[in-house]
């Protein structure tokens, strides 16, 4: 069994396993803290350099003297100028800021696709990837663990096409990480939504009634008494998730409650670190008002004094 195979094996048993009375399974996908960090400029820029590099980088920067910073943080400015006109905007400086906080997503997709470009011609078809992840299940059709991998397989495929945008069953780079994580993508939220729903639709009717809402995300497990966020979340859904008062939730009330629309912090974000670095006030940063103020969008040695002492760095 391939590395692949036996993570698809462990995501059925996930599936599969009851939920614990007092557990809560959170389907709502919510964008990222920037930063576990106060933001307070007043005090430090640490919420800053994590919401411009990630809190991983931030740390690396941290310990690097100020030089070495400001040559590294010129490079990556070279990076987040898309249009290659000399120029940042907050549309560049939000994109990069939501690719720094969402990383592990490309590094999870770095990963897979080793497993599942085959041929190596740097793209992954359907047959690749089902032979990658399905082939020794297909070999066996009666497979004693009673999972129906047919049905996976049949959903993955599903998943597979939508993200595949012009229709050949080849998977680009940016296909595949839509294909791995769809609700990273306006266009594969229909999709998200689907999957959703017919995990929870027992009864297969096309919406989610109450009990399938509350049945979910809790198991009774033979407990009389409920915990009290079950009886809060039936509110909710009485109050809130069912819009129209049916009393179930169809497609686009249970879009609203998974992918809601969040406040866009890395937007926020990015106008607050243009507003504080534009030095002509123009509205957009050149390579020189970033470097200028690069103790605001990244740490070192002499930004994080204090911090670089207790790792006894050198001076």
């Amino acid at each position: 069994m391939t590395i692949q195979q036996f993570l698809v094996y462990l995501s059925l048993c996930a599936i599969c396993v009851l939920t614990k009375p007092t557990d809560k399974k959170d389907r709502v996908h919510h964008d990222p803290q920037l930063s576990d960090k106060v933001h307070d400029d007043a005090q430090n820029f640490e919420y800053d350099h994590d919401a411009f590099l990630g809190a991983d980088d931030a740390k690396t920067f941290d310990q690097l003297t100020p030089e070495e910073s400001k040559e590294r943080l010129g490079k990556i400015v070279s990076k987040i100028d898309e249009d290659k006109d000399g120029f940042v905007t907050v549309e560049e400086l939000r994109d990069w800021i939501k690719f720094a906080q969402k990383r592990w997503i490309y590094e999870d997709v770095e990963r897979q696709w080793k497993g599942h470009d085959l041929n190596e011609d740097g793209l992954i078809s359907w047959e690749e990837y089902k032979n990658a992840t399905y082939g020794y299940i297909l070999d066996d059709p009666d497979p004693d663990d009673g999972f129906n991998y047919k049905q996976m397989m049949m959903r993955d495929e599903r998943r597979f096409k939508m993200a595949d945008k012009d229709g050949d069953l080849i998977a680009t780079k940016e296909e595949f990480t839509a294909f791995l994580h769809p609700e990273e993508y306006d266009y594969m939220k229909d999709i998200v939504v689907q999957e959703t729903m017919e995990d929870i639709d027992k009864n297969r009717d096309g919406v989610i009634d109450l009990e399938e809402y509350i049945g979910d995300m809790y198991s009774h497990d033979g407990d009389a008494d409920e915990p009290e966020w079950v009886k809060t979340e039936r509110e909710q859904f009485v109050e809130f998730r069912d819009k129209n008062r049916d009393g179930k939730m169809d497609k686009e009330e249970t879009k609203d409650w998974i992918l809601p629309s969040d406040y866009d912090h890395a937007e926020a974000e990015a106008r607050h670190l243009v507003y504080e670095s534009d030095q002509n006030k123009d509205g957009k940063l050149t390579k020189e008002e970033i470097v200028d103020k690069y103790d605001l969008f990244v740490g070192s040695q002499a930004t994080d004094f204090g911090e670089a002492l207790v790792r006894h760095d050198e001076f």
